[in-house]
């Protein structure tokens, strides 16, 4: 990340976004609008408030997942049980462009702060609600994690070798795809909308829609054949030579992608096996025969061997790095995505937009309601209000 600001000001400035949201889904998507600029006000409840805040491991006074996703906001403690915390959140609704809530559906209707009424309020209001089902269907007010979305969605079904069960991922598919960037999809579309038209709306995301709708290729086997193969046999899970995970001599993993012909046969030559060229696609006993081959020369080699073989060869064998190699490879580093905030390493914006260089970011906020104070002053509240307010637990 760069530390000059982009002399055409960061393209999201000028967007004001309530983040109620808690955890990972929300807050990460309110992050990367934060990251290019909206302002983003991060209300939380006077008791626990955000319980990613204490979640795993600490770093100084909040906890490292906390702290990654949740920069360059600001944060404002509210009652919303309480009339008067209701209140303050609704002046602040009058002028905000987005709502972002991830609630189980209903809740924010019982505040009396539901879409219709903040609609009402402020017809040109985004209204983003993260949940795991969504707002209507005969599972919508049942509770969940990723695991569970992923699992209807038919996702966590692939994951995993032939004959085994299904492997959990450490990377939360419905968590991400659903409730960090369909929630970012939803709400940029809507605010384009909401500034054309004038009119805001309603933004449904259910983290499992979203990891349904992206499972493509099990999709297409079910067009196919009426049924997806059984997980690791199929062309991208290990059922063919050419695409899949080999161990290497020290218990490493190299990565080999060479799906297309030319890559394929780049690297039978480079491995010293043009014999096994005809084995490109090669499915059942003679694919089972051409990976075993492929899987006894990779483990001759260790992995930083086999690295040095094929850096230079353009076949889409790569290394299968741990995270701590990821967040020194060159690549990485060179294409920014690797920062320091507030003295923690973390990622960087992962889009880049020709001529944007984005400004230093500002670490979380480290206590719930830091800028309670300075946010409620814009509302014209002075500092004996503002006591007042936290001394009856409103703020």
């Amino acid at each position: 990340m760069t530390t000059t600001p982009s002399p055409r000001g960061l393209p999201l400035a000028g967007i004001r976004i309530l983040d109620l949201t808690r955890l990972l889904p929300g807050p990460l998507a309110t992050q990367h609008l934060a990251d290019y600029g909206a302002e983003v006000i991060k209300v939380e409840d006077t008791g626990a408030g955000d319980y990613a805040r204490t979640m795993g491991a600490m770093a100084g006074d909040t906890s490292y997942f906390y702290q990654i996703v949740n920069r360059n906001k600001q944060s404002l403690r509210l009652d919303l049980k309480q009339a008067e915390g209701r209140a303050l959140f609704l002046r602040l609704v009058a002028d905000a462009d987005a709502v972002v809530e991830g609630f189980r559906p209903g809740v924010m209707d019982k505040l009396g702060l539901g879409y219709a009424v903040l609609a009402e309020l402020n017809p040109r209001l985004v209204y983003c609600s993260i949940s795991g089902y969504g707002q209507t269907g005969p599972y919508a007010l049942r509770a969940g994690h990723d695991i569970n979305y992923i699992g209807y969605a038919g996702v966590l079904d692939q994951i995993g070798a032939a004959g085994g069960a299904p492997a959990v991922p450490n990377l939360q598919i419905g968590d991400l795809l659903g409730g960090t960037m369909a929630a970012l999809v939803g709400m940029l579309v809507a605010l384009i909308d909401a500034r054309a038209s004038g009119r805001g709306r309603l933004v449904d995301v259910a983290m499992t829609d979203a990891a349904f709708a992206h499972a493509i290729f099990p999709l297409v086997e079910v067009l196919a054949h009426g049924g997806v193969r059984p997980r690791g046999e199929d062309l991208l899970t290990g059922g063919v030579p050419c695409y899949g995970v080999y161990e290497t001599a020290d218990g490493r993993h190299m990565a080999v992608g060479a799906l297309e012909e030319k890559f394929w046969h780049l690297m039978c030559d480079t491995l010293g096996r043009p014999d096994l060229k005809p084995a490109h696609l090669a499915t059942g006993e003679a694919g089972a025969r051409a990976r075993a081959e492929v899987a006894a020369i990779f483990r001759s080699r260790t992995q930083a061997e086999w690295v040095s073989v094929f850096d230079g060869v353009d076949c889409c064998v790569t290394p299968v790095l741990r995270l701590e190699e990821s967040l020194e490879n060159a690549q990485l580093r060179a294409r920014g995505m690797v920062t320091e905030v507030g003295g923690v390493r973390q990622y960087g914006a992962p889009v880049r937009l020709a001529g944007l260089d984005l400004p230093p970011a500002r670490p979380a906020p480290a206590v719930a309601g830091a800028d309670s104070a300075a946010i409620l002053g814009r509302l014209g509240l002075d500092g004996d209000e503002i006591e007042r307010l936290r001394s009856a637990g409103v703020i």
